[in-house]
């Protein structure tokens, strides 16, 4: 009887393997259109890829939000990522018409203090842009397992004039995907700026 036990966690803890090595091998492969979300180590998750990969084993992958904390709290966000964001509110630019966005001067020193350079890491951010850009930041500092999240945790803009959604952020992304999102905060999860 123990040894037909053992054998049935022993296939599914094999499939379970199989469907993770699957996907990322399928997911590496996926090179995304838009070269603002290419980067130099070449791997990249969709959202739903990501979601699949860290529920068949969540100690493997580490889900990192790199949103501002306001979008992170008021947006929503994967209930398992770790918000360190990448770059930081600033003030209000009134010739681009938008809020300066500042690189966060201590990311790399974050990421460094919470996880290893060989760690598996996938950067989410609302479209696919700042992941991007933060997976090149680590990949500066000797990270070389880091995934960018390419349609991020809002999506891609739908572009269609006569839609009601014209330009709004439904096509594909974490919270489009089915995948889990919360707008609760976990003291273990949330950005906490250092002390200056």
């Amino acid at each position: 009887m123990l040894n037909r036990e053992l054998k049935k966690w022993i296939v599914l803890v094999t499939v379970l393997l199989f469907c993770a090595v699957s996907t990322l091998a399928i997911a590496q492969d996926k090179v995304p259109s838009d070269a603002k979300k290419h980067t130099s180590l070449g791997k990249y998750l969709i959202s739903k890829e990501a979601y699949d990969v860290w529920k068949a084993n969540p100690d493997k992958i580490k889900i990192i939000d790199c949103r501002t904390e306001e979008e992170y709290a008021f947006v929503g966000h994967a209930p398992m990522a770790q918000n360190i964001p990448s770059k930081l509110w600033g003030n209000w630019d009134a010739g681009k018409k938008q809020y300066a966005m500042p690189d966060n001067p201590d990311f790399e020193a974050q990421i460094k203090a919470k996880f290893k350079p060989d760690d598996m890491l996938a950067i989410m951010c609302r479209s696919g842009h700042r992941s991007a850009a933060s997976v090149e930041r680590l990949a500066k500092i000797g990270f070389t397992n880091v995934y960018n999240i390419t349609d991020g945790f809002e999506g891609d803009v739908l572009k269609n004039e006569e839609s009601y959604f014209n330009g709004k952020r439904i096509i594909n992304g974490w919270k489009n995907s089915g995948a889990l999102f919360t707008f609760d905060l976990d003291p273990g999860l949330v950005y906490i700026a250092p002390a200056k």
